[in-house]
């Protein structure tokens, strides 16, 4: 069954536009994957800022009954610990998340299937902070969907991530296309056109850069423009 997002999602997601063609080609190939693969299931979702992630993740888990969800994004380091490190003005980048946090709740979830549920945190856009056990992925959910921009990073912490994966898919989008979504979320968050403008091209754009190299270890590629 194809989900539709609520109304209430921002505007850049409202216009992001999931084919259906692609959607179906999705859920059949996860659903072949739960069907080859003993035990829990966890598919990844990768891919530059703006390309559509979350929206896919989102749709994709509303295709599975009892799926769960499990952002990366849950995992930003706070506001607070970010003007510590002096780096609030690259919030996003790979050095701004608990990578190893987010390791651990992968491992969790892979070990506590049929055994206990799993808190995780969200990231909530309102607040622009992390909130701890926002999501919950129940002890009998098979299909666990995660996203996030450094899945596929074969460095530091990140580089155990993948081997936590069943699947990883890449997905994609024309740069002008990512940076009007960009530019329009950054306005929904509260800043200036030309602040929002900015961030896009002076934060987004370089973490997309980094995010591009780690699409050859990806198991597909899919479009979202």
């Amino acid at each position: 069954m194809v989900v539709v997002l609520p109304p209430t999602y921002p505007t850049y997601r409202r216009r992001l536009a999931i084919s259906y063609a692609r959607e179906t080609h999705l859920v059949a190939d996860v659903t072949a994957l739960l069907d080859d693969t003993p035990g829990r299931v966890v598919v990844g979702i990768t891919g530059p800022p703006g390309a559509g992630k979350s929206t896919l993740a989102l749709t994709l888990a509303g295709s599975f009954d009892g799926a769960s969800y499990l952002p990366m994004d849950g995992f930003h380091l706070s506001n607070a610990a970010l003007d510590r490190l002096g780096r609030r003005d690259r919030k996003g980048a790979v050095d701004t998340f608990d990578a190893a946090g987010y390791v651990v709740a992968l491992e969790r979830v892979r070990s506590e299937y049929r055994r206990r549920d799993v808190y995780v945190p969200a990231f909530d856009r309102g607040l622009d902070e992390p909130v701890a056990a926002r999501h919950v992925v129940p002890a009998d959910s098979r299909l666990v969907i995660t996203e996030g921009n450094y899945l596929g990073l074969p460095d530091g912490e990140w580089a155990l991530v993948r081997g936590l994966l069943d699947r990883l898919y890449y997905v994609d989008c024309a740069a002008e296309v990512r940076r009007e979504r960009l530019v329009a979320r950054h306005i929904e968050g509260g800043r200036a056109p030309e602040a929002a403008a900015a961030w896009a091209d002076e934060v987004d754009e370089p973490n997309a850069r980094l995010i591009a190299t780690t699409r050859r270890f990806c198991d597909r590629v899919l479009n979202a423009c």
